[in-house]
């Protein structure tokens, strides 16, 4: 937990890893821990666990809890942890809070609450309410409007940077670049902003944002963080190689959306041997035969990035 006390610290790429099932759909905790390694070793800036391409509406709270934990347990201090813990239940919420603060994650992810369509005042409410429950934990609202029906205001972004100090930032989920501006002009740079759309994120960083929450990267890690680190260099030679890591990744992120991510993702992952099973939970199917030949074509394009690239 030690980037708990200095959020601003919580930049660059941060994974969100798959959660891994057994063919006969268990959480297979050996695999997550696999996988949060091959994270570590790729150079990956920070381990995120339960946003949507962990599927968390499809596992319990327990489930939840017991994968942050083995999460925990391979993280140590080395990079930042942001589980998400979020649901469409306030209790929940503050269960699964509870638990990410006790088992030293350094910062809690809290989606905006799905299908029930709250109003601005409701979702200030919300968050208002986690922030005071854990005053001593980083809050970063989770903002995904395709998922969830509701799009948190730039607005009320401002208020809850403002009124809670331990609310430090916003994982914004939304194609409608426009709308990232408008949280950093309401907010100042000061308030962290990371991408959750792919091709977004190296162009968030013109505007200040702390980095990315790429589901690619449980494919290219490497690639990822390193278009991070690239434009974060500075000179022209570096920000031209970022720019050239962002075009190449396109395949590799159109996979992703063959059919309803994470199951391309698991698919690839289960061929790669990095997981047992391509398993999806319901409503969820996993990758069909019918979509394959598509995700095959897009990993010939841009497989060369799936292998780990260092500085």
């Amino acid at each position: 937990m030690k980037f708990r006390s200095d959020p601003s610290l919580i930049r660059g790429s941060i994974a969100p890893v798959v959660t891994p099932f057994t063919a006969d759909g268990a959480v297979d905790h050996e695999s997550l821990a696999g996988l949060i390694r091959f994270q570590l070793e790729s150079g990956s800036h920070g381990v995120s666990l339960g946003g949507s391409t962990g599927e968390p509406s499809a596992q319990s709270v327990a489930e939840r809890i017991a994968g942050m934990r083995t999460a925990v347990e391979v993280i140590g201090d080395r990079v930042p942890f942001l589980p998400g813990t979020g649901s469409h239940k306030l209790d929940e919420t503050l269960e699964l809070t509870a638990a990410a603060q006790e088992l030293g994650a350094d910062a809690a992810l809290v989606i905006t609450p799905y299908y029930a369509r709250p109003t601005q005042e409701a979702l200030y409410q919300w968050y208002a309410t986690v922030a005071r429950e854990f005053p001593d934990l980083p809050v970063v609202a989770y903002n995904v409007p395709s998922r969830t029906a509701v799009d948190i205001a730039p607005e009320t972004v401002r208020r809850l940077f403002t009124d809670f100090e331990n609310f430090v930032g916003v994982k914004e989920t939304t194609k409608d670049f426009e709308h990232f501006s408008r949280v950093l002009h309401a907010c100042g740079r000061s308030l962290l902003v990371w991408s959750g759309i792919e091709l977004l994120c190296l162009p968030l960083l013109a505007l200040g944002g702390a980095g990315f929450v790429s589901a690619v990267a449980n494919l290219a890690p490497g690639a990822v963080a390193r278009m991070y680190e690239l434009w974060e260099a500075g000179d022209a030679e570096s920000m031209d190689a970022a720019r050239d890591l962002h075009y190449r990744l396109h395949p590799l992120v159109d996979l992703l959306f063959v059919e309803t991510n994470p199951a391309p993702v698991k698919w690839v992952l289960a061929q790669q041997g990095r997981i047992a099973s391509p398993y999806v939970r319901p409503p969820l199917i996993v990758q069909t035969e019918a979509g394959l030949p598509r995700v095959r074509g897009l990993l010939a394009e841009g497989g060369d990035l799936t292998q780990q690239i260092g500085a």
